[in-house]
């Protein structure tokens, strides 16, 4: 098993952050933790690239320092810093270790592992808002990124009927396949996926990804939804919202809702 590089950046402007955030996903960082002061970020050693990392503070007059962290004990690091998270009384995210939320109409328990999505984030968190006043029941649903494929857990909740939740990262889909069995879910169906090749329709498409991603793969989703289906798309910043839309218009899709939250956005579209 390789080492992940830990990555300390010094930074407490919190849409500043949010951008590097960004940034950092997008060139193949993995697990991130925000405090006040600071942000860290996590990437498998042999993905490091001083070059992009430096590329991207420059921009922003930043500065860093790494440090090694054997894999085998990634766990214990990021449980020491896993908090619940609760989004308003709609759903509660916590780890086993965690006591059991009493004030939720819906409980996700997960495994905190390094992949990305464990409602902390802003983008996450607006996801599951969308959610909420979808009516699920019944409904096929595809989780493109799912990450710990927390969407897939809560749609099942939601009363979802089949499921197939897809990412291109080995360590997301072992940790969303044992997030799904904690939960005792029977939809969801977990498959690594290089490439976006559908070959089905889906009533309700969850896509919490980056701009670059949705805006490559925004014609593959647009056919792979079912007429009057709900699209929710999100990873994605304020700037990014005009070239979302102008896609997603051309494509026939009708914008419905836009969240924001700490400098991110998620949206809402119907065929």
């Amino acid at each position: 098993m390789s080492n992940y590089c830990e990555i300390a950046i010094p930074i407490q402007d919190e849409s500043l952050r949010e951008i590097i955030i960004a940034g950092l996903a997008e060139t193949g960082y993995e697990g991130f933790e925000e405090s006040e002061k600071e942000l860290k970020a996590y990437i498998d050693e042999s993905d490091f690239s001083e070059n992009d990392l430096n590329e991207l503070l420059r921009n922003h007059s930043l500065t860093y320092s790494k440090s090694i962290i054997e894999k085998q004990n990634w766990n214990q690091v990021w449980e020491s810093n896993f908090e619940p998270v609760q989004v308003d009384d709609f759903v509660g995210i916590r780890a086993s270790f965690h006591p059991v939320f009493e004030n939720v109409a819906h409980e996700i328990v997960i495994t905190p592992k390094m992949s990305f999505g464990t409602g902390h984030h802003a983008t996450t968190y607006m996801v599951m808002k969308l959610m909420q006043e979808l009516d699920f029941t019944g409904k096929t649903v595809f989780d493109f990124g799912t990450g710990t494929g927390i969407l897939a857990i809560l749609a099942e909740k939601l009363g979802a009927g089949k499921q197939l939740a897809v990412d291109n990262d080995d360590w997301c889909i072992e940790n969303a396949s044992e997030n799904v069995v904690i939960n005792a879910c029977e939809s969801i169906l977990v498959e690594k996926s290089v490439e976006l090749n559908l070959n089905q329709v889906f009533d309700i498409i969850l896509a919490n990804i980056n701009r670059n991603i949705l805006l490559d793969n925004m014609g593959k989703l647009k056919n792979a939804l079912a007429p009057g289906g709900e699209l929710l798309l999100s990873g994605l910043l304020e700037s990014d919202e005009d070239d979302i839309h102008n896609a997603c218009l051309a494509l026939g899709l009708r914008h419905q809702k836009t969240l924001e939250r700490n400098g991110w956005i998620a949206l809402r579209y119907i065929l």
